[in-house]
């Protein structure tokens, strides 16, 4: 039985980004950025964030992160977040067995993954109704040839800075890197985004860019978000776009 799966070509029309896997052509410039808010494990700020209707929530099930879920969130709390927020759970290097009994529990509709998963991973998650995020670490180059084999069975991708953790290494990469991009698949922008960013995302206009992902730059401790300072993020991203 697949999991329920909220609409993603209704929010992406909204946001102007022409669906999600499948494409054969590269993506249009979106009317406004896509924004997730990663790494909530404190049911205040998940409350409070949630209350601001981000596009994405992402849940961190890797017991090596310092926002590692555990039991710091019930089940219940997840599963009783507004339908039109997708749950992410972000994983690494676990089981697809796994991934899945963890989606069922908390009633996610997404998998975000920032290891060595393979290709045909993704495809197995993609076939179980889960969309599929893939995270790749950006140095000083980033290899689209890489990327290829991930295109039939990603939804998105996720470009995060390399560094010491396979995600939350709070520091930006050269984001130009990722102006030669050609493929299908829509992408996030990851790594130390901040408020300072605000205005300067709010107006990039790089190929396949449709999201931002927002964590460490937005925290008063690991795992607890600063609702204020994310309503100003998202009120400057939304308000500062231009009409396509």
């Amino acid at each position: 039985m697949k999991t329920p799966r909220p609409n993603l070509s209704d929010m992406a029309l909204a946001a102007g980004v022409p669906g999600a896997a499948g494409h054969t052509a590269p993506l249009a410039a979106p009317s406004r950025l896509l924004v997730k808010v990663c790494g909530m494990r404190d049911a205040v700020a998940l409350a409070e964030v949630a209350a601001l209707g981000p596009d994405f929530l992402g849940f961190i099930f890797a017991p090596k992160s310092p926002r590692f879920v555990g039991e710091a969130l019930a089940p219940e709390l997840v599963r009783a977040l507004p339908p039109s927020i997708w749950k992410v759970g972000v994983f690494v290097n676990e089981t697809t067995e796994n991934m899945l009994a963890i989606a069922k529990r908390f009633g996610l509709a997404a998998v975000q993954l920032h290891g060595q998963e393979t290709s045909a991973q993704c495809e197995e998650l993609s076939e179980a109704g889960l969309l599929v995020m893939k995270a790749f670490s950006v140095g000083q180059a980033v290899d689209f040839v890489a990327l290829l084999p991930y295109v039939p069975y990603c939804d998105f991708f996720l470009f995060d800075t390399k560094g010491a953790a396979p995600g939350g290494n709070g520091a930006i990469f050269d984001w130009n890197l990722l102006s030669g991009y050609n493929l299908p698949v829509p992408y996030f922008l990851a790594g130390g985004l901040g408020l300072e960013h605000a205005a300067e995302l709010a107006v990039l206009r790089l190929p396949g860019l449709v999201g931002v992902d927002l964590n460490s730059g937005f925290e008063t401790a690991p795992g607890v978000k600063d609702a204020g300072r994310l309503a100003q993020m998202l009120t400057q991203l939304h308000l500062s776009a231009p009409v396509l």
